[in-house]
C-alpha cells in the first residue's frame, strides 16, 4: 500500500510539472513572443522561399542555401539603397570571424547598375513580391541557411549595432550556415 502511494507521488512529480507548463504556453500565447530581446521585428509568419523565388543576375549568380543572407529589398538604387548596402557591409565586417557566415543581396525590382563587390544582385518571383507586399519600402531582411525570411529592420536608421546583437546571438545558437 504504501509504495503505491510512492509510485503515484513520483508519476505525480513528473506529470504535473509538463500539465501546468503546457497549460500556461497555451493559455498565454502571446507571452513569449512579447517578451524577446531581439532588435529586428519577427517576420510572422516565417516566409519560406523557394529557389525559383529569387532570380539572380547574370553578372552574380548565388544562392540563399548554406549561408545567412542579408537581403535589402527596394524599387530602385537610389543613395538610401547606397547607403544601406555599405551599412550591410560594415555589419558584415563587424562580425569578425563569423562574417564568412553572412552574405549580402540587393533585390531591386527593376535593374540596376549597382556594382559593388561582393554583393549578390537579384529580383524577386511575384509570388515573393506579393509576401514581401505588406512590409514597409527599402526593409532589410535577414534570411537563415535554410532560405526562410525570419527577421526585418527598418533600412532608414539603421542601428548597425543591434543588428549584430541580433546575429550574434543567431549564430550563437544556430548549427547552420
Amino acid at each position: 500500500m504504501k509504495s503505491r502511494k510512492e509510485l503515484w507521488l513520483l508519476l505525480a512529480s513528473f506529470i504535473v510539472p509538463i500539465v501546468l507548463g503546457s497549460a500556461f504556453f497555451y493559455w498565454n500565447p502571446g507571452y513569449f513572443t512579447q517578451n524577446t530581446v531581439n532588435y529586428g521585428q519577427f517576420v510572422d509568419p516565417i516566409i519560406i522561399t523557394q529557389e525559383q523565388d529569387i532570380v539572380f543576375s547574370d553578372a552574380t549568380p548565388g544562392t540563399l542555401q548554406g549561408v545567412w543572407t542579408l537581403v535589402y529589398v527596394t524599387n530602385q538604387c537610389d543613395s538610401e539603397c547606397i547607403q544601406v548596402i555599405k551599412d550591410m557591409e560594415t555589419t558584415r565586417i563587424l562580425m569578425n570571424e563569423d562574417m564568412r557566415r553572412i552574405q549580402r543581396m540587393l533585390v531591386v525590382k527593376g535593374g540596376t547598375n549597382t556594382q559593388e563587390p561582393g554583393l549578390l544582385i537579384a529580383q524577386s518571383s511575384d509570388l515573393l513580391s506579393q509576401k514581401l507586399a505588406k512590409f514597409p519600402k527599402n526593409t532589410l531582411f535577414l534570411i537563415d541557411p535554410i532560405g526562410n525570411i525570419m527577421l526585418y529592420y527598418k533600412a532608414q536608421n539603421l542601428e548597425i549595432k543591434r543588428v549584430i546583437k541580433d546575429l550574434k546571438r543567431l549564430f550563437k545558437y544556430s548549427r547552420i550556415g
